[in-house]
């Protein structure tokens, strides 16, 4: 990787953590992070807190970053079980003229917000998006609950929710087979 493609890359994460990103780096390294985005307003994703996996290439910012969705959403341009994301932007029309603040920005909010059923890779959701949108989005914010809370998150990143330490607490107790040794 050559000093000006590490300047850049060092320049993007630090607007994104000047962007008030929850970023974390995998094993600290600079082109492996992790950041927590936020479902836009107006949308049924709002509320919703996802962990997005993020590589950038040894020729970042000329060649496109990677992106992942870690923890699963109902999307028709997001694929369940990988997280992959189907997004132009990214795949084929990226320029060195955007940065990773435009990807949290920009990007993922506007494949949020304008899910695009005509080129799927979650099948089920651009077809249930078709025929019935009302259906889609009660789908959509089940997702939310039931996988990007934040407690879901924490859970997932190894902190314990409140319930998993009161569950812990009562295991500590002892059981009354205990008590007879």
């Amino acid at each position: 990787m050559s000093a000006t493609n590490k300047r850049r890359i060092e320049t993007d994460i630090m607007k994104l953590t000047t962007a008030d990103y929850d970023l974390q780096l995998v094993n600290d390294n600079l082109q492996e992070f992790q950041v927590r985005f936020t479902g836009p307003a107006d949308t049924p994703f709002a509320g919703g807190v996802w962990k997005i996996h993020v590589e950038l290439p040894d020729q970042y910012p000329y060649k496109s970053p990677s992106i992942g969705f870690m923890n699963k959403i109902f999307h028709p341009n997001i694929d369940e079980l990988s997280g992959s994301v189907c997004l132009d932007v990214i795949n084929t029309t990226w320029s060195p003229m955007f940065d990773m603040v435009n990807v949290f920005e920009s990007f993922l909010p506007q494949l949020l917000r304008y899910p695009n059923p005509n080129d799927p890779l979650n099948g089920e959701a651009a077809s249930l998006l078709m025929r019935n949108p009302k259906e889609y989005d009660a789908k959509v914010k089940e997702y939310v609950q039931r996988y990007a809370t934040k407690e879901a998150l924490d859970a997932s990143d190894g902190k314990k929710t409140e319930e998993e330490d009161e569950d812990e607490e009562m295991s500590d107790v002892g059981s009354i087979s205990d008590m007879d040794e």
